[in-house]
């Protein structure tokens, strides 16, 4: 067992392994259905008294929870051994977070499944339920039919507004980042999403066109409050967070394709924490609150890890005020929101275009810095401190 932990660690250092998620949905009849509903419904009510009994006992590690709970788990609920050690690494797995108090668990709350109790076929799953074993078709894209071969772990089973997922684990190796003969920088906004600094815009005037139709629509109908406007609001539930999504993947993707086929690095603003670091007025609070940069940057970094295209991330500092001429860095050269003029060269542009050129810039910088390794700095610094020992 230890070999096997040891080898899969071997594999992941050395290959460069990375996991994707392939979403497969399930198309149960009403019978298999009906089935899966109180499989989820037991087991999570199964989750909630080891969740008790632990806590009780103030005990939250996966073994001594086992020792506690198994036994009287399998007799009361009646599910299968593997299901019920599933149940106990979950509430286990909940403690991790925080044991400040004690966890609960949705009625429909996703449950995961291993190989054991869930296994593919080409074309359906066989999964444990509660009526016995249930042989159920699936439907999903090329990319998720793709990934299933290489699928690792656990796949959980999820209810998701009325219809039934299996979201599987796969493991895929990535290549090692291609060497870059230059950097494509980007830069993130609202009114632009992103910039790159050959000048190519990604406008986000469609998707902010979309949040406002659909905040105002949503103000109305709650405002109306009667059943409904209820239905309606959780027909629209979603759906400007499944578009923003759909929006970030295209944008990503082809961001990803462009500095491949020109053998180019991306280099990315860091805006972490960018909220509270900045001030809005209350007009515009729930715009800044809505974008989601965060979202487009992962997926840039795990697509550009797929294509081995290096990513890095740069201090967004000033990168919309410098001049990329002469580097003059003044709050007036940022005339407008979208314009820039330099008040030391006269040097013009738009402002998104040059924040992305200053940002590839400094990408540029941290590509070239020279590498040593640390050994390298250790030797030099035992040879500095032998030479100032002989002094």
């Amino acid at each position: 067992m230890q070999s096997a932990a040891l080898a899969h660690t071997f594999y992941l250092r050395y290959t460069h392994a990375m996991r994707l998620t392939s979403q497969l949905k399930l198309l149960p009849t009403p019978e298999q259905a009906d089935a899966l509903k109180r499989t989820l419904v037991r087991a999570n009510a199964a989750c909630n008294h080891i969740s008790q009994v632990a806590w009780q006992a103030r005990t939250f590690g996966q073994f001594p929870i086992h020792r506690l709970t198994y036994g009287a788990v399998r007799a009361t609920f009646g599910l299968s051994a593997q299901v019920t050690v599933r149940c106990i690494a979950k509430v286990a797995d909940s403690y991790k977070l925080d044991k400040q108090r004690q966890r609960t668990f949705a009625p429909l709350g996703a449950v995961a499944f291993d190989p054991r109790i869930l296994t593919f076929k080409p074309t359906s799953v066989s999964i444990w339920t509660v009526d016995g074993r249930q042989a159920i078709p699936f439907v999903c894209g090329e990319r998720q039919h793709a990934l299933l071969p290489f699928r690792r772990g656990e796949s959980d089973l999820a209810f998701v507004r009325g219809c039934w997922y299996v979201f599987a684990t796969a493991e895929i190796t990535t290549p090692d980042p291609s060497d870059a003969d230059d950097v494509l920088g980007i830069d993130l906004g609202v009114t632009n999403i992103a910039v790159d600094s050959d000048g190519v815009l990604h406008s986000g005037r469609t998707i902010t066109n979309v949040r406002y139709r659909h905040r105002r629509l949503r103000n109305k109908l709650q405002r109306l409050g009667t059943l409904g406007s209820r239905r309606r609001l959780r027909a629209l539930a979603g759906q400007e967070a499944r578009f923003a999504k759909h929006v970030n993947h295209v944008i990503s993707k082809r961001i990803v394709a462009t500095s491949k086929c020109t053998k180019r690095a991306i280099a990315v603003e860091n805006l972490t924490h960018i909220r509270t670091r900045i001030k809005a007025r209350r007009t515009q609070r729930a715009t800044l609150h809505s974008w989601s940069f965060a979202q487009l940057q992962g997926f840039l970094a795990y697509k550009a890890k797929l294509s081995g295209v290096a990513v890095h991330r740069v201090d967004p500092r000033n990168t919309s005020r410098t001049c990329p001429k002469c580097g003059c860095c003044d709050k007036a050269n940022r005339k407008t929101q979208a314009s820039f003029v330099c008040t030391s060269c006269g040097f013009a542009g738009l402002a998104d275009v040059i924040a992305a050129e200053n940002i590839r810039v400094l990408g540029r910088a941290l590509v070239s810095a020279p590498y040593y390794s640390e050994t390298a700095g250790l030797s030099r610094q035992s040879k500095a401190a032998g030479f100032q020992s002989q002094q």
